[in-house]
């Protein structure tokens, strides 16, 4: 016989007590709104950083990216033995030093393409098209191959800072409008100067309602192919370069310069003549390979970051030679053979408590010690990285404590178990398994040395440095330094010029921290 049972559909499942009246579901309730609230405030935070981010970004990138391409001039240079090898052809480190002589053979390129220059004392005005030391790779170029010389060769230079941001369109505010068609240019005498008086004369009309809102020291350029002529009021114009001809059967460009002439640091002259350059073919834009082939310089057209990236680089290598053996070996001593006292505990706050030291202090202690008292060269990048294996000791030694207490006990017990030995167990079980999160916790702390800038400081690697470094003792600079050093420069060129730098280091620091997630996802056990 069976037992009679009760179908389960007819057993009566009350639900919990706390919720069967109106006051528990009302909890309930707020309870649940409680969590979507929270998870909002979570998602709102994340998007606010996120906005912060594509705010720097985008703030740093728009400025990065006029400095890393640059207008340059093309130049046909007959290359004369007394010229440009004064010392003769086979002295080529005479040749490759040889500024002033190719200097030379611009300046007289130049005037001879531009000879209203002289003509009315503008020489100099002429020749800052083009700074100096931007012949320096012509130089160069002729010590590599003297065999071009007494020959007509072509080079380019860099075109000066200041014209390069004005064909960017960053020097002033500027308004572009073509004009009705010329029919006739006149020579005329006004205010005892020659200047250009066009016909028909209501021209320029098409542009009345822009002049009506001109204000004093307004420029207004217009060209029409090489040619290039000032306004100076009513019908009256001044010939800036080229012939009046080229603007007959033309319909002229007019550039409404709201910044006054004496605001800038370009006039109108140089403007026309770089215009009348362009329109030659002569300048072009192209990718500024100076900004990473450069070590620094005094002039923002030809500076460059190589030095800096190459004295950052011997840094972090000293920095990696102190920082990472010394920080793991006292891991180890510390967190698998110390015993537990005050004299261990005393260290262990000690070590976190410098972990928050500000990164000046360090600063402060490299200068004393290693400069003043053991007499290191300064401004080397020796003694920066002595300084930053300082400074980032603390962050791997408690990333290496960190991850040796993850091991579990039960491997140690394990390897002891089968007779191995304290050192065996750890350097055979322990450390293999704990070697991700150590070499993470490494690589994070090289980063944020890397973009330290108090502590290179004060030992002097701010100091301007020309050259590229070819040793740890050499003087160098650091990308963060030559950051700084660079963010405070007077001439506007040197704006978009920090950006690119900052970018180059932001490269370097996000392929670190990538390095860092790659091998702990690489390589960690999970437990």
């Amino acid at each position: 016989m069976t037992d009679a049972t009760t179908p389960s559909s007819t057993v009566a499942t009350p639900g919990p007590a706390s919720f069967r009246d109106e006051a528990a579901r009302k909890r309930l309730k707020k309870r649940h709104a409680a969590e979507q609230r929270f998870k909002f405030y979570g998602m709102a935070a994340i998007g606010v950083a996120l906005a912060f981010l594509v705010l720097f970004v985008f703030s740093i990138g728009s400025q990065a990216l006029t400095a890393f391409s640059h207008h340059k001039i093309k130049f046909d240079l007959p290359l004369t033995e007394e010229v440009v090898a004064p010392e003769g052809v086979g002295d080529t480190e005479a040749i490759a030093e040889n500024v002033s002589g190719f200097y030379q053979l611009v300046r007289e390129d130049l005037a001879r393409r531009f000879p209203e220059a002289a003509q009315e004392g503008r020489t100099r005005e002429l020749n800052d098209l083009v700074t100096r030391l931007a012949v320096l790779p012509m130089a160069r170029a002729t010590a590599e191959n003297p065999g071009r010389i007494g020959e007509t060769v072509r080079y380019t230079a860099a075109l000066s800072d200041d014209l390069d941001l004005y064909l960017k369109g960053a020097v002033a505010p500027e308004r572009r409008m073509r004009l009705d068609s010329v029919t006739r240019a006149d020579r005329i005498i006004s205010d005892g100067q020659e200047k250009l008086r066009f016909e028909p004369a209501g021209f320029f009309d098409g542009a009345s309602a822009y002049v009506a809102g001109v204000t004093d020291g307004t420029s207004i350029l217009v060209q029409s192919g090489t040619s290039v002529a000032r306004w100076t009021g009513a019908r009256d114009f001044e010939l800036l370069t080229g012939t009046s001809d080229d603007f007959v059967g033309t319909r002229p460009e007019a550039r409404i310069i709201e910044l006054p002439e004496d605001a800038r640091n370009v006039t109108d002259r140089q403007i026309a003549w770089t215009l009348a350059l362009q329109e030659d073919g002569r300048v072009s834009r192209g990718i500024n390979w100076a900004l990473m082939s450069n070590a620094d310089s005094t002039y923002p057209e030809i500076a460059g970051v190589l030095a800096a990236i190459v004295g950052s680089l011997f840094t972090m290598l000293i920095t990696a030679m102190i920082a990472i053996p010394i920080g793991i070996s006292a891991a180890l001593y510390l967190e698998e053979y110390a015993p537990k006292n005050r004299l261990t505990d005393l260290i262990e706050v000690n070590i976190n408590n410098l972990a928050a030291v500000p990164s000046i202090v360090f600063g402060l202690l490299g200068a004393a010690v290693f400069l003043n008292f053991f007499a290191l060269p300064r401004s080397a990048p020796l003694v920066g990285g002595l300084v930053l294996g300082l400074l980032t000791l603390p962050t791997v030694i408690i990333a290496s404590r960190a991850a040796l207490r993850s091991v579990p006990p039960s491997i140690r017990s394990a390897a002891l178990g089968v007779g191995a030995s304290k050192t065996q167990t750890v350097l055979h079980h322990v450390l293999p398994l704990a070697a991700p999160g150590i070499m993470t916790g490494a690589i994070i702390g090289m980063a944020r040395a890397l973009g330290e800038t108090a502590p290179l400081l004060l030992i002097g690697m701010v100091a301007f440095v020309a050259e590229v470094p070819s040793g740890p003792t050499d003087e160098a600079t650091a990308l963060p330094v030559l950051i700084f050093k660079w963010s405070t420069g007077a001439e506007r060129a040197w704006e978009p010029n920090t950006a690119a730098a900052i970018v180059v280091l932001l490269t370097f620091m996000v392929l670190m921290n990538a390095l860092a997630v790659f091998v702990r996802r690489r390589f960690e056990r999970r437990w």
